[in-house]
């Protein structure tokens, strides 16, 4: 069951309508990574969650989503006042002032309407919270692009209030995914092939026309990861795609196909 308290959960004041930021502020109303996605992609995957305790957390994120929305919607709703009555806002944007009188619909910044494949839902738990954390890391630095593209106080303040919420989920799914005790690459139930999931191909050639010639991070063995020469190379030119020998995840060498410029790699 949902409720609606009447009161903001944050209070907005705009001092200085902007219609052009007004628009910006669309992508976090029906946006890709806008509050609606957010409160969408939490509560359908509470509701097929069979964890009591996560799915309480999915719902209960889920529903702070929708209160952020209607934030979002009212910052929008007030920076877009003036395109009801002038002309040169009204061009900002005409789908909003023609079609929408100058209220709110689930479009983004660029007038793209709202779909349910922004959604990333798995319905594996941990997999699933690992696209909730992702989820949030890509809402807080919206916000913060859009902060620094306002100088309106207000707006900067309630636009402050939901980047923080932001970092709070992401903490809050985090502990959730930690709790689990799962390393953090068991996915799903399958193991990977021994030996070939611990080999990093070395897929870069040529030097970094910026950087000059850049190798292999020290970094990547972190996670038990060795670098091995890559199966595939090039000619000088960049052309003339061949698959060498490379040590198979069985530790012997193998030799395959070497298919000529264009031709397509068929795998076993």
């Amino acid at each position: 069951m949902y409720h609606h308290v009447k009161n903001l959960m944050y209070d907005v004041n705009v001092g200085e309508p902007d219609v052009r930021f007004g628009r910006m502020l669309l992508e976090q109303f029906g946006g890709a990574n806008g509050e609606l996605a957010a409160a969408m992609q939490y509560t359908l995957q509470g509701w097929s969650c069979d964890d009591p305790e996560r799915r309480d957390l999915l719902m209960d994120i889920g529903t702070e989503e929708i209160s952020h929305l209607e934030v979002v919607g009212a910052l929008i709703r007030m920076h877009f006042k003036p395109m009801k009555k002038e002309l040169e806002d009204a061009e900002q944007d005409p789908l909003v002032a023609v079609v929408g009188g100058g209220g709110l619909n689930l479009f983004n910044s660029m007038g793209n309407p709202w779909t349910a494949d922004y959604l990333k839902i798995a319905g594996e738990l941990d997999v699933d919270l690992r696209n909730n954390i992702a989820a949030e890391a890509r809402a807080k630095i919206t916000y913060e692009r859009l902060m620094h593209l306002t100088d309106d106080r207000g707006t900067k303040d309630a636009l402050q209030f939901l980047m923080t919420r932001e970092i709070t989920h992401m903490k809050a799914f985090s502990a959730a995914l930690e709790s689990l005790g799962k390393d953090p690459f068991s996915i799903g139930k399958l193991p990977p092939t021994p030996g070939l999931v611990d080999e990093y191909y070395n897929d870069s050639t040529g030097e970094d026309p910026e950087a000059g010639k850049v190798g292999v991070g020290k970094w990547i063995e972190m996670n038990g990861l060795h670098v091995v020469d890559s199966p595939f190379s090039f000619d000088a030119k960049g052309s003339g795609l061949t698959v060498d020998g490379h040590n198979g995840h069985n530790g012997k060498s193998s030799t395959r196909p070497r298919p000529t410029s264009g031709a397509k790699l068929k795998t076993a």
